[in-house]
């Protein structure tokens, strides 16, 4: 695979693509996921990113995703060759009612969350740890020296935060470059083909990549933007496929969505390609390096997904 990733200031190279495990334990487990696993590896990948939290909203098994990938490092022997990602810190899933505004970020939380991430992962040491939330009642300093508490114990090599804001990002930066730390070495953030028309998501905890944090990373390349729900949560999929009623419902509805699904159309006549291919070929064509993260049904969409940055998009290609 072409287009290899390394954070600056970091051991980590990294595939253009991640291995997104939200689906992990449910849409495929034992031989299934090991098939899967392997023919990443094989197809150029090396990035798995998981959390302590996928999937416990269903019922049945808490932190099966991390599960199912330590069965695959456990019975592969392929550890070396993988770039684990796993997060902690998210609300409480299995509360009732969940409250996705009650914080889980300090210190004892944390400390707890990663304990099961390493005995579920059969792993020593992950290689880039995420707080998943943010609380922004706690000083940065605190968290930040969480992090480097985990570093300092060889639990994790570098850490990274999920749905922060760009000042709160900043503000780290700042304390680590005074206490000779080496601060954020990615931040996932929601960012996509749709995202300056969509509508809100129902969750506010989850941020945008807004103008201002395409900002920040275009000057930080030491904070490798790592977007979530990459694909639009199937929206052009389902508007190429189905038409315009299959699609009514979605937070990606809007005149501005709909004018882009049609360029998506055009995009997959010029370049003979798939509508993942096309939506994903967006990440390609950024002013900042971009890792997004893919979560495939099966080993043949996989295979559809990486042949992506085989197809020499252009950013032009994605105005409308």
């Amino acid at each position: 695979m072409k287009k290899q990733i390394t954070i600056p200031d970091t051991e980590l190279t990294l595939s253009p693509l991640g291995l997104g495990l939200a689906s992990a334990g449910l849409k495929w487990d034992g031989k299934d996921a090991d098939y899967l696993f392997d023919a990443f590896l094989d197809l150029g990948g090396n990035v798995y990113d998981t959390a302590r939290v996928y999937s416990d909203w269903v019922p049945g098994e808490v932190g099966r995703s991390e599960r199912v990938l330590g069965d695959w490092l456990s019975r592969s022997g392929k550890r070396n060759q993988a770039i684990i990602i796993t997060k902690g810190g998210h609300p409480d899933m299995l509360a009732d009612p969940v409250d996705l505004h009650q914080s889980r970020v300090d210190r004892a939380s944390m400390r707890h969350d990663l304990e099961l991430s390493l005995k579920a992962l059969r792993t020593d040491c992950i290689d880039l740890y995420f707080y998943h939330r943010d609380d922004e009642k706690i000083p940065v300093p605190e968290l930040i020296d969480t992090m480097e508490e985990f570093v300092k114990e060889g639990k994790i090599r570098y850490y990274g935060c999920s749905n922060w804001s760009t000042d709160r990002m900043k503000e780290a930066d700042a304390y680590c470059s005074q206490k000779g730390y080496r601060s954020f070495a990615a931040n996932q953030a929601l960012y996509n083909l749709g995202y300056r028309y969509m509508n809100p998501l129902d969750d506010d905890t989850m941020l945008a990549m807004d103008g201002g944090m395409q900002d920040y990373h275009r000057q930080n390349p030491r904070n490798l933007a790592m977007p979530y729900m990459g694909v639009c949560s199937g929206f052009f999929h389902q508007y190429v496929s189905k038409g315009r009623d299959a699609v009514k419902d979605s937070p990606y509805c809007t005149e501005g969505n709909l004018r882009m699904a049609e360029r998506v159309r055009e995009l997959m006549e010029k370049y003979h390609a798939t509508v993942s291919q096309v939506v994903l070929g967006f990440f390609t064509c950024q002013d900042f390096a971009c890792l997004p993260l893919y979560g495939p049904r099966n080993v043949d969409n996989l295979k559809d997904v990486m042949g992506t940055f085989e197809i020499p998009f252009v950013k032009e290609d994605f105005s409308v």
